[in-house]
Order: structure tokens, then sequence, then C-alpha cells
């Protein structure tokens, strides 16, 4: 984190998103002073505020993605919310401190993911001498046995222990059949997230466990050592991981490094003196505001500070503006960037520079077909012309006209491969305005298909 330096966090953007400058240095300088925030010492340092961003701007611009690479880019826990989709507080719906749940949710499943990863080796080592005791079980000792004997003994059993380690190596035991444990329990279960009621996550295995015993036994099954060792390696692994230091660092990670990401806020956006549903925005953004503001949020991990996760919000604001969400809640967004419309030349660039840009996709689409894609330098500049007539003469989607322009004219490509006719595709000037043009000059085709 320390060598994420703005300079760094927007060179990295760059490599994923054309343009948006203003906004690349805003979030750029917001993940830059969380580090800076962890480097104070003293009470000072819970006092200082994320700098949550409201990001303006018309679909397909770039808002998601932004906030997206900055996760990744900092190995943050991320999640994307739709504002529409929560209801105040009484209603029925998703309240607000769900997301909260969600992100805890996502950071465990990574935590979990990387202390996996990180005991794998000690985890294969131990499943592979479990294997081997199974099929070279140890003699007991004999009480009559002399020294000699009990030395000579050990010899041969190291010496053909070794050489069954090696036959399992190489994998010649793999068909051979193992007999292994499996534990039995009585499952948790979690009663209110069955029910769809969020907020009291309650594991019903560990209070009845409190009130009836629970049975434990083991079950004996046969399978292949190839399996055995794979189901070794899953139990090994569960028992190197402790779920307490899961839990310690998913929350830590939580509330100092997670993102939030609120997508069409504009659509919460409400008239105080109005009523029905301008009422009930006003009410999704108080339940919002404390949330905002930073409150302690039940899970069933534990409790979640929310007072330092970035919060970045985005809309259109087509038909409103941020002025007109309520004051307490646009004092908790202090920071607020345009995006732009993309041109002609943006989505042209878009198509070609980015680290995944779709003609790099459908490249590699094409390859998987044994099938060499290539796209002429005119050809690719006239997809970016019909992308740009198609976003001005129907809704501006940005970018994701793109997806649907690429679509229409690889389609039938896409559809008919593999075939053992087509080695080579060449996309020309030519065939784009032949297979675009009728589209365009459409206005119903246009609007279905594009």
């Amino acid at each position: 984190m320390e060598k994420l330096t703005p300079i760094r966090i927007v060179e990295e953007l760059d490599k994923y998103i054309i343009g948006q400058d203003k906004a690349k240095h805003a979030v750029a300088i917001a993940l830059r002073n969380r580090w800076r925030r962890q480097q104070v010492e003293g009470d000072l340092q819970e006092e200082i505020m994320p700098n949550n961003i409201i990001l303006i701007g018309p679909t397909g611009v770039g808002k998601t993605e932004i906030a997206r690479r900055l996760s990744r880019l900092a190995n943050s826990p991320f999640i994307k919310v739709e504002a529409s989709k929560f209801t105040e507080v009484g209603y029925v719906g998703r309240d607000v401190e769900s997301m909260v749940r969600e992100l805890m949710n996502i950071a465990l499943n990574d935590v979990r993911t990387e202390m996996t990863n990180r005991v794998q080796s000690q985890a294969k080592i131990n499943a592979r001498k479990l294997i081997i005791d199974i099929l070279y079980p140890k003699s007991p000792a004999n009480p009559q046995d002399t020294e000699e004997e009990i030395k000579n003994k050990e010899k041969r059993y190291q010496r053909t222990r070794k050489k069954m380690e090696t036959l399992f190596d190489i994998g010649e035991l793999n068909n051979r059949e193992v007999e292994i444990s499996s534990e039995r329990s009585i499952p948790q279960i979690d009663l209110f997230s069955h029910s769809g009621i969020e907020g009291f996550e309650l594991p019903i295995g560990e209070i009845m466990a409190g009130i009836i015993p629970i049975k434990r036994g083991e079950k004996k099954k046969k399978v292949r050592v190839d399996e055995a060792y794979k189901l070794l390696i899953e139990k090994e692994t569960g028992k190197l991981i402790k779920p307490d230091a899961v839990k310690m660092e998913a929350k830590k990670r939580v509330e100092d490094n997670g993102i939030i990401f609120i997508d069409e806020i504009d659509k919460i956006t409400g008239n105080e003196n109005r009523t029905g549903a301008d009422v009930s925005r006003s009410g999704v953004q108080r339940d919002l505001l404390p949330i905002v503001e930073g409150s302690n949020v039940p899970t069933k991990h534990g409790i979640i500070d929310t007072s330092h996760i970035l919060f970045i919000a985005a809309g259109a604001f087509t038909t409103s503006k941020p002025s007109d969400l309520i004051p307490e809640l646009q004092g908790r967004f202090p920071i607020r960037e345009e995006l732009h419309s993309l041109s002609k030349d943006d989505l042209h660039k878009i198509l070609l520079y980015p680290k995944n840009s779709l003609t790099k996709q459908y490249i590699a689409l094409f390859k998987a077909e044994n099938v060499k894609l290539k796209f002429n330098d005119d050809a690719v500049e006239e997809i970016a012309n019909f992308a740009a007539k198609a976003n001005v003469k129907m809704e501006d989607i940005g970018a994701r006209r793109l997806h649907t322009i690429m679509n229409s004219l690889l389609g039938d490509y896409l559809f008919n491969m593999p075939d053992p006719k087509i080695k080579t595709v060449t996309i020309t000037k030519t065939k784009v305005n032949n297979k675009l043009d009728k589209i365009i000059k459409n206005e119903d085709l246009s609007k279905y298909i594009l």
C-alpha cells in the first residue's frame, strides 16, 4: 500500500479506463489518504474521516469500473449495491445495513482463500503422510523383541515406506482403494438467512448444542487413493486455518480498507415536502446516513465499525442533482466529480488500448476456436463511429454500446464456429459498413439490435 502513490494509482487505472482524469485523481487521493491516516499516531487517527466521493455521469462512462479497479489495486473488500434496491426501515425489502454484512462475507471469502493458499503446501504434506500411514501402517511393538530386532524392524519399515512414498508421488498407487473416515455432525443452520430476515443472524446449531448433546461419530468409506488424497488435503487445510483468525483479519480489512460503491444514488433523491415515493426515498437517505457517518453494524461475525469504510456513490443525475440529497448526506460526500460522455475518439481508444479491451477479448475468444481474428485500423475506427452514432440516435449508454455493436458484427462467426472453413477472419471497414449501416439507419432495427 505504501508504494501506491496517487500518481501510481492513476497509472494503473489508465491501463483499464480511458479518460476521466479528474475522477481518477479524486479516487487516487482518497485511497492514498487511507494509508496516510494509518501512519498518524494517537487519537487523531480515528478522527480523520474518509474522502467519500460522488461520481456524476451517464451510464457506461466508467464510474463502476473506476471503483472496482481501485479496490483490486488496493486488494480491498469491495461491493457494488444499487441505492434504488433499498427501502426505508419499516418497509418490506432490503435494509441498508445488509451491504455491510455482504461486504464482510466477501472479505471472509477472500481471507479464507488467501489462508488456504498459504497452508496448501503443509496440508499436502500432511495428507500424503496420512495416506502412506493407511497404506502401510506401522506394526505394533512386540515386547519380546530385543533392541537389535527393534532397530532392524524400524529400518525395514522406513525403507519400505520410502518406496511407498515414491510410488505415491509418481501416481502408481492412485487406483488402490483406502478406507478413510469422515466426521459426522449436525450442521449449523443460519435461521434468519434462510427466512430472508436480515440483521439477526443466529447459528441454530450452536444454540441447540447447548441444549441437546450433539452425537459425533466416524463414518468409514472406501475411496481411491487419488480421491482420498484430495479429501484429506481439504480436511487438513481446515485444521490448519483458524476460524477466529479469518474473522479478525476480515473484520480489519472491512473496517480499514473496505469500499462500498452505491450506484443509482440519484434514484433516491426526493422532495421533503412531498408524499408517497418521495418520502420513502428520503427515508432511505436517512437510513444510509448513519452507515456513511460511521456506526456499528451487527453481523454474525461480529460488530463492524463503518467509520473508515470508503463510500463511492454514483448517479446520472439527469432529472436531479447532488444538492437534492438531504443536506446531512451531502456533507458526508465532500468530493464530487463529473464524468463526461464518451466521444467517438474515446470509444476508439477504448476498443484498442485498455488491457481488457473488447478487441483483445474477441481475439482471445476466436483463438479458443483456433481462428485468427484481425481488425484493420480503419475498421476499428468505423466501429467507434457507429457506436457514437447509436449513442446519439438512441439513449447514451457509453462504452456499453460497443458490446452490442461488436456482438452484431461478430455474432454470425461466433455462432458458426467451430468450422474447418473458418481459419482467419479479418474485419475491414467494408465489412463493418455492410453489417451495421442498415441497422443504424433503420429506427426499429437499431432500437432492438443496438
